[in-house]
């Protein structure tokens, strides 16, 4: 017991330990919008703004992809492109895709922030894929 009172004296007289009450009592600022802040805190995957728009643009092309295979395209645009490989409108898709998630990836390894061009880069990617692919 005696050497536990002067661990609990130092644990209460630590700076930072003092500071975190000192802020218990303060409201938080408003900081207005965030494309980082969580949509839903206490949600288990982090859902932020960027995020919820990058998988709603995502299953928007799907969705589109595949009214377009059922209605207008009932047999599918079958091509055979500049890579040797017969695609539809989806395998095009997912090459775009999945083409657009290396060139993020390699640009955030590479440079880093800002996203700008990486973005221009995809999009190029995405036009030369249903064009060419």
């Amino acid at each position: 017991m005696k050497h536990i009172a002067p661990l609990i004296l130092l644990t209460f007289a630590n700076p930072t330990f003092a500071q975190t009450w000192r802020n218990v009592a303060q409201q938080q600022e408003e900081t207005g919008f965030s494309w980082t802040d969580p949509l839903w805190p206490s949600f288990w995957m982090a859902w932020t703004p960027a995020t919820f728009v990058l998988f709603c643009v995502i299953f928007g092309a799907i969705a589109v992809i595949g009214v377009l295979e059922v209605f207008k395209y009932r047999d599918g645009i079958e091509r055979k492109g500049i890579l040797g490989l017969t695609t539809t409108l989806g395998d095009r898709l997912f090459i775009s895709l999945l083409g657009t998630a290396y060139i993020f990836l390699a640009w955030l390894g590479l440079f880093g922030q800002p996203l700008w061009w990486p973005l221009a880069l995809s999009l190029a990617w995405g036009t030369f894929c249903f064009r060419k692919v």
